[in-house]
């Protein structure tokens, strides 16, 4: 199987990269950075990895540029560059909406004109977002419950999902989507959740500070480790039936006041919360724990880690 990741120098890419080699399948990787990239500091790829790879150059933004990266011969397509985050999209929802919404429609409209023509019939991934369904009832959503987005970013994403679904129905295209819930591990961005309280709590207790600067601690979330996500999206590709929606999750929350706490105990530190109105989120959904069981009947899908391994993972890549 020969397999395109769109977005592969980022945080899911590089290790969706790992896990397609690990199961035999060609990979062609295409990027924003100019090529060929530096391998970035802590990178999951080894050398070998990074050079049993084809790289590609991607501007979501250029059409000219999509059409030459996706006018191939693939047989699936993981579709993960965005503007991933919510930070991001706030301060230019314009620009979100043209890589996010409007990219994913020029790259369907590519791969959905290949198949037309007789060129190719890949399988395509597009990865959303859980942040689609927006705020609700304290239970795990489920694909069936309506989508009601509450922030630029997750309007964007929303938007890539209909482009996708229209190019399916009116061209046949095998479209699946994948709604991850909030996932984590080795080399995400210092901007997410997991990550900053890590690299705030190191700092305490090494200056013996016991202050951590947060936003709102209240919200309920999941964390998967991002090696199930990326065993979902695998198993997606073979298993899953065009048109469908599935949730990527593991079911079982937390609030981010508990995450702290637990981090703080495995960094080995006391943690004092400070509220800090620049790390306010005025869209914060108060609860968003996913149903799995539609990813899990299809493909067999469970998450292996648990909430303490992947934070330990998250601690020792930092301290890496």
């Amino acid at each position: 199987m020969k397999v395109l990741v769109t977005g592969a120098d980022g945080f899911v890419g590089r290790w969706l990269i790992r896990r397609l080699l690990d199961d035999g399948r060609e990979v062609v990787a295409a990027e924003r950075a100019p090529l060929p990239a530096p391998q970035p500091p802590g990178d999951i790829l080894t050398a070998e990895q990074r050079a049993a790879v084809r790289w590609l150059p991607l501007e979501l933004r250029d059409a000219e540029s999509v059409r030459r990266c996706v006018d191939h011969p693939y047989d699936a397509v993981v579709h993960l560059a965005a503007v991933s985050s919510t930070r991001d999209a706030e301060r230019d929802p314009g620009d979100a909406w043209t890589v996010n919404a409007a990219g994913t429609a020029r790259v369907a409209h590519e791969l959905g004109a290949a198949r037309r023509a007789g060129r190719a019939d890949p399988v395509v991934l597009l990865a959303s977002t859980s942040e689609v369904y927006g705020r609700g009832d304290e239970r795990p959503r489920r694909e069936t419950d309506p989508v009601a987005p509450v922030s630029s970013y997750a309007a964007s994403k929303l938007g890539a999902e209909i482009a996708l679904l229209e190019t399916w129905r009116r061209t046949g295209l095998r479209a699946v989507i994948a709604r991850p819930f909030a996932h984590t591990g080795p080399g995400q961005d210092p901007r997410f959740v997991v990550p900053a309280f890590a690299e705030r709590l190191k700092v305490a207790r090494r200056i013996g500070a016991p202050v951590v600067k947060v936003g709102n601690l209240e919200p309920v979330r999941e964390f998967l480790h991002v090696k199930d996500v990326v065993d979902a999206y695998a198993r997606l590709l073979v298993q899953g039936q065009p048109g469908e929606i599935y949730n990527v999750a593991a079911g079982r929350g937390v609030s981010l006041e508990q995450l702290l706490q637990l981090l703080a105990g495995l960094v080995g530190v006391r943690a004092i919360a400070e509220a800090d109105p620049e790390l306010m989120r005025p869209t914060d959904i108060p609860h968003l724990v996913g149903d799995a069981a539609k990813l899990r009947s299809a493909t067999g899908w469970v998450p292996r880690c648990s909430l303490e391994d992947t934070l330990r993972d998250v601690l020792d890549a930092q301290a890496d």
